[in-house]
């Protein structure tokens, strides 16, 4: 199982069990809490009646006076009151009074004057000058039907002569119960929710912050040029900082070694001829066959440092990830300069150019090695094309990137050669003096394209070769 997935899966355990203990523990505190609320007000509204019914109390005049009716009156108003978006229609309140014996003396639903209700709690308990309180089924089988009571004194001079009683059934607070574990629900399964999508988004940059180093790690393995992955701090970035070091430093020994033995092989045939043309050198022979033997020293030496001078430009490419700059470079400034460079050689062998690129194509890279790369490209058309050929550049916009193309009329390439043409040390033999280069040119061309993210293609065309180079265009 991938290891996003993994941590998606403990991320929704921990999310789901945090989330049923306080749903369930809130939902819990839901009805006791709108109960404790509603006790409250009638403990006041106890009061307040205890205090109002006092006098007419104490002077036995409660049945008398209009107390029945208005009681009765109360209990049959229609408030039409909208109570946060839930309709009251009704007023939900009994108050009953007794007298120090427990004995109902009024009764605003009219049911239990005379009744003995000294045994329950909210008058058993407020008479002996306790609070008094109860909570009692109208129906015993219906767990809905509970009515809350509370009692309050009615004291003359502070003895107890009489309580009053406020009830309220809790059926009457269910809309509201209801309605609060309905939202607390919503809200919860919201938070839930987001909780769940964080998690999941978390899950994917880190799987996929993850994959970008496997495959960084894939790539190098497999000797591809890839940039290390950047992070903004924090362990991933200590972990690709890691990679890239040991990158560096298993490259770096494994380039040596590859490069050393390279250099080694190469060296040996312009060493041999050195030295051997040196050894002939000491004996005595003819004036015309010494200078000979000169020049071939000096032409073995000129091919030694530049197969070195090479090598060098060559590793310095591969081992880079990336651009140090990039910057817009004028096409036709730079291929003016190139050839302006060439111009001994393009006036001796009396070459035609013909120059089709626009003044304003900007290629987007690094000045110098575009420069080293378009020089090498045109130093080995000069090698191939004929006296009085032709040399043809062009340059046009693609999409997103410059496409520049190096024509020179010679010979076609053979079949054979033209898969191995960017092989580093392959070369084929030059038409003017039969000698190979050093084979490091094409290569060199081809590392510094893919530097700058581009292709590279040669092949043959009527009447020459072509090379196609696809760079970044600078707008």
């Amino acid at each position: 199982m991938p290891l996003g997935i993994r941590i998606f899966l403990v991320y929704v355990l921990f999310i789901g069990l945090t989330g049923y203990f306080v749903l369930n523990t809130v939902m819990e505190e839901i009805r006791p809490g709108v109960r404790q609320s509603t006790e409250e007000t009638l403990v006041d509204t106890a009061n307040l009646m205890a205090e109002i019914l006092r006098d007419d109390f104490k002077a036995g005049t409660l049945s008398q006076n209009r107390w029945p009716e208005l009681l009765k009156a109360y209990g049959e108003r229609q408030p039409k009151a909208n109570i946060w978006g839930l309709p009251k229609n009704q007023v939900n309140h009994r108050i009953y009074v007794t007298d120090a014996k427990g004995i109902v003396v009024l009764d605003s639903s009219g049911v239990a004057v005379g009744q003995d209700y000294s045994r329950w709690n909210d008058v058993y308990l407020t008479l002996r000058g306790e609070y008094g309180a109860r909570s009692t089924r109208s129906n015993p089988d219906d767990t809905n039907s509970s009515v809350m009571h509370v009692g309050a004194p009615i004291r003359d001079n502070g003895q107890i002569i009489g309580v009053v009683t406020v009830a309220k059934p809790n059926s009457s607070l269910q809309p509201y119960v209801d309605r609060t574990e309905r939202r607390l629900l919503v809200y919860g399964a919201g938070l839930i929710g987001l909780g769940l999508l964080f998690g999941a988004l978390l899950s994917w940059w880190l799987s996929a912050a993850l994959r970008r180093l496997t495959a960084y790690a894939q790539a190098v393995s497999e000797g591809r040029r890839v940039e290390v992955p950047h992070y903004r701090g924090g362990e991933l970035e200590q972990l690709a900082t890691a990679v890239e070091h040991m990158r560096t430093q298993l490259e770096g020994k494994a380039y040596v070694e590859r490069y050393v033995h390279t250099l080694t092989h190469e060296l040996k045939s312009p060493l041999a001829a050195i030295r051997g043309a040196a050894e002939l050198l000491q004996g005595e022979m003819p004036l015309a066959q010494q200078q000979r033997f000169v020049s071939n020293i000096d032409s073995e030496s000129a091919r030694m440092q530049q197969l070195i001078e090479r090598l060098l430009n060559l590793a310095q490419v591969e081992q880079r990830q990336g651009l140090e700059e990039r910057v817009a470079v004028p096409l036709a400034g730079l291929v003016d300069e190139l050839l302006s460079a060439q111009a001994a050689r393009i006036e001796g062998k009396q070459l035609r150019v013909e120059l089709h690129i626009a003044a304003d194509l900007n290629l987007l890279g690094e000045p110098f090695l575009l420069r080293q790369a378009l020089g090498n490209l045109l130093e080995n058309a000069l090698d191939f094309t004929p006296a009085c050929g032709v040399l043809r550049l062009r340059a046009e916009r693609v999409g997103e990137q410059i496409e520049f193309s190096l024509f020179n009329q010679a010979e076609a390439i053979p079949d054979y050669a033209l898969p191995r043409l960017n092989e580093r040390f392959y070369s084929l033999p030059r038409p003017d003096s039969g000698r190979k280069s050093t084979g490091l040119g094409l290569n060199f061309v081809e590392e510094v394209v893919k530097l700058h993210g581009g292709a590279m293609s040669i092949g043959n065309v009527d009447d020459g070769v072509e090379v196609s180079l696809r760079l970044p265009y600078d707008r």
